[in-house]
């Protein structure tokens, strides 16, 4: 059994950002700025519920803000650019706008072209969930304005993932396809002292398969790199406690804490209250432990 509490720390620039990681638990908001989330079911498509929905992330106590204008549920049949950046650089017009805003910014786009904008206007953190192969010019707009890069593991595509056959080495594939991944992303001129690795929860793998992945994140984080997990309200969750999407935020915050437990360094969720206050107790159980979260 991989050991709990094991967490190296990492300083990771990102635009005008300095995100900290591993002494405590990052916590990434997620804002999908879509029709057809399958998560909130297009609650904040417009562009003042999703401002509105922005800054009340933020509120309620999360690190980054990670913003979304392609469905990545599965089946999904994504969206070209240019309808990509009407839903996205809008709301971020409107962030930059207002007040400061208190949190770094990140974009969950596989087009450079909608990264390229979006960086333009501020955005300080790419979320990759193909890691570079759609587009990997993403790379050279991430090292071009110095942002951080989050780089994703993921079978097949969001339309036909959960109809592929099952991995019959999910863990292995995993560290080959990060292997891979950081290579495609330092070819680009990323530096890898940038780079965060999700294992993509969710993304082509059978619900024992996920929680495979959960217990068995220290094998990511060997490979050096910060650690991201995105569990929330997954239909892995609902396969266990036989509930909707808006019913899964209690197994949500279970898997949140078990991710920080195995050594996750960012935790991406929905519903980001429920999800502060399990970071916090989570952290704090490890530091009585005599093991802070950022030991190695």
């Amino acid at each position: 059994m991989p050991e709990l509490f094991s967490r190296k720390t990492f300083t990771l620039a990102a635009g005008d950002w300095t995100l900290e990681l591993g002494e405590r638990t990052l916590v990434m908001g997620i804002l999908n700025v879509t029709p057809d989330s399958f998560s909130d079911r297009g609650a904040h498509f417009e562009i003042e519920a999703a401002v509105r929905r922005a800054w009340q992330i933020a509120e309620e106590g999360a690190d980054i803000l990670d913003i979304g204008g392609e469905s990545t549920r599965p089946g999904s049949q994504g969206v070209d650019a240019e309808e990509e950046l009407r839903r996205v650089i809008p709301v971020l017009e409107a962030l930059a706008r207002g007040p400061g805003y208190p949190i770094p910014v990140s974009v969950d786009t596989s087009k450079a072209r909608v990264a390229r904008a979006a960086l333009q206007c501020g955005a300080a953190v790419i979320n990759d969930i193909t890691a570079l192969d759609n587009d990997p010019a993403i790379a050279t707009e991430v090292a071009a304005r110095g942002a951080a890069l989050v780089l994703m593991h993921m079978r097949g595509k969001p339309s036909n993932m959960q109809a592929l056959p099952p991995s019959p080495d999910i863990l292995g594939e995993i560290d080959r396809w990060a292997r891979e991944a950081v290579a495609r992303a330092e070819a680009g001129g990323v530096s890898s002292d940038k780079v965060i690795l999700d294992p993509g929860i969710g993304f082509g793998k059978t619900a024992a398969q996920n929680i495979e992945i959960i217990v068995n994140l220290p094998r990511l984080a060997a490979a050096g790199f910060p650690v991201l997990v995105g569990t929330s309200r997954k239909s892995f969750i609902g396969s266990i406690v036989k509930k909707t999407a808006e019913e899964r935020v209690p197994g949500t915050c279970a898997t949140v804490a078990a991710s920080i437990l195995y050594g996750a360094h960012i935790v991406r969720v929905h519903d980001v209250a429920a999800a502060r206050d399990v970071a916090d107790v989570t952290d704090a159980i490890a530091r009585a432990a005599g093991r802070t979260p950022g030991a190695s």
